[in-house]
């Protein structure tokens, strides 16, 4: 019977709360994951005006590489995960692009 196994209340791992419909979806959940780092990198970085160029290329990275993980995501966990990512990515890039953009001093 395993509709009645039952693991307790803190078994759950990422790779359970990302893969809910049961299955293994590894290039999924690392394009989900890397998202969110790269969002992460961009909109901390973003706070300090001199590291402009990291939170700009973050920033850019962590937008197109979540387009991709939109496309082919296959849980609603992976979304989530993206959707988070790619709005932290923004912010970052948007921000980093106000402080001097994405190559160190230009427009000269």
């Amino acid at each position: 019977m395993t509709q009645a196994a039952h693991r307790g209340p803190f078994a759950h791992t990422v790779g359970s709360l990302l893969n809910t419909d049961g299955r293994a979806h590894p290039r999924e959940n690392a394009l989900a994951s890397i998202t969110l780092l790269l969002g992460l990198v961009a909109a901390i970085t973003s706070i300090f005006s001199g590291l402009h160029v990291i939170s700009s290329w973050t920033g850019l990275a962590g937008l197109l590489i979540g387009a991709v993980s939109q496309l082919i995501s296959a849980t609603t966990g992976q979304r989530f995960v993206t959707v988070i990512g790619m709005g932290a990515a923004g912010v970052g890039l948007y921000l980093g692009l106000s402080h001097g953009g994405l190559f160190p001093g230009w427009p000269g």
